[in-house]
């Protein structure tokens, strides 16, 4: 696990007025001007088809299932924009990416055919590296806190793409450490927005936060409350939750009054179980109107997720031969997902058209792994129906080039403009 965030300051400094000057987060005003050029890098006239056509195509023996809401959400267009802008408002200047602006290889990737420079990189190792000429691009999933200070100290132009969905999750858990409630996130420990935001508790002299990855953690924690079969003691629970709580937790006192939140590309259906669970273990400890003043929660999962959680099911539901989920293997959205059909229907997680070998072998990356994996048998023959989603920093491009080559290795070809079958 990932170690704990360092405490920051009790409150971020207030920009000054040239600060502000050299801080962005509403855009450059440039989004007109490069809207074509990331139209055309990332649009796909076969995926637009597919949704002229009621997200269902027809060739020959293979019928495509399209998931009404999938790729490309607000947070990630807007993201990708403000890289773009930037490119265009700083030309000549060293534009510097934080980390992966989404988790989408291909885009990152992009960006860096485009001149952008990545936090770590030869030339720039460190936050140490950068000076008031350089320009910075904070990622959609945000920065912890003192790594925003420690920008700002370096004079460097910031332009802040944080997604607004992870904003509002920010301050939700400030809000419970103002109020003396432990954030108790559903999220994974090591993912750079729960990192960011775990940081926000700790603006809060005496702020606490405990990160929970899945619901056999979350049982843990309950029974711990509430004396289950499952508690842990105090030693047990600082060993098992060692790296995914804040500095000086400890459970005899931090798990008395909780508030949940939770990483906004989490499994909705999870993080929703893992707060009722909560609740529950508050009320049996406490009871039922003791447990009101102790136990808050908020669903911060960001609409698109749930969007695409919603299509998904929908899709499974109507029994596909085949499920092909497409999305960076570091991308949570994309990996729940995978896991909402693990079981249903035959899914396969891939980045793009190159893991689609042949035939008879497919590169994916399933769920619990961590790594790639060469798999066969994969496609089937004869009268296929393959449906199609993708997560959230997907471009449609790519779930195009995935399209066309299913379509080549079925031997199928669409008519042009002809409609649906």
């Amino acid at each position: 696990m990932a170690e704990p965030v360092t405490p920051s300051p009790s409150a971020l400094p207030r920009p000054s007025a040239a600060e502000e000057e050299r801080y962005f987060r509403k855009g450059l005003g440039l989004r007109a001007e490069v809207r074509d050029q990331v139209h055309s890098e990332f649009h796909s006239a076969l995926v637009a088809r597919f949704r002229e056509h009621g997200f269902r195509l027809v060739a020959g023996q293979t019928t495509f299932r399209l998931a009404r809401e999938f790729g490309f959400c607000y947070g990630v267009e807007r993201a990708v924009d403000y890289a773009y802008e930037t490119l265009m408002r700083f030309p000549g200047r060293r534009i510097v990416l934080t980390g992966e602006i989404i988790h989408n290889p291909g885009v990152n990737k992009r960006l860096r055919e485009l001149g952008l420079r990545f936090l770590g990189d030869a030339d720039v190792p460190s936050a140490g590296a950068l000076g008031p000429e350089d320009v910075v691009l904070l990622p959609a999933f945000g920065v912890t806190a003192p790594e925003l200070v420690a920008l700002r100290a370096r004079g460097a132009v910031v332009v802040d793409t944080t997604c607004g969905s992870v904003l509002n999750v920010w301050k939700n858990v400030e809000r419970y450490a103002r109020d003396g409630f432990t954030s108790l996130v559903h999220g994974k420990v090591s993912h750079e927005e729960t990192r960011a935001t775990v940081s926000r508790v700790l603006l809060t002299p005496g702020g606490h936060y405990l990160v929970v990855y899945d619901m056999a953690e979350a049982t843990l924690v309950a029974d711990t409350i509430c004396g289950g079969p499952q508690a842990l003691t105090r030693e047990a629970f600082l060993a098992r939750f060692a790296g995914a709580c804040s500095p000086g937790f400890d459970p005899d006192l931090h798990l008395a009054r909780i508030g949940v939140a939770n990483q906004t590309t989490m499994l909705s259906s999870e993080s929703l179980a893992i707060a009722r669970l909560v609740g529950e273990a508050m009320a049996a400890r406490h009871g039922e109107q003791e447990a009101r003043t102790r136990f808050r929660s908020f669903d911060t999962i960001c609409s698109a997720t749930q969007d695409r959680q919603d299509a998904l099911r929908d899709l499974i539901a109507e029994r596909p031969g085949l499920l092909v989920v497409i999305g960076g293997y570091n991308s949570s959205n994309t990996g729940h997902l995978v896991e909402m059909a693990e079981g249903k229907v035959p899914a396969f997680h891939i980045e793009g058209p190159r893991c689609l070998l042949d035939g008879r072998r497919i590169l994916h990356k399933p769920v619990g792994r961590k790594d790639e994996v060469l798999s066969e048998g994969w496609l089937p023959q004869g009268p296929l129906t393959i449906g199609l989603t993708a997560g959230a920093s997907t471009p449609d491009v790519v779930i195009g080039a995935v399209v066309e080559r299913l379509l080549e290795l079925r031997g199928e070809r669409l008519a042009p403009g002809a409609p649906p079958a």
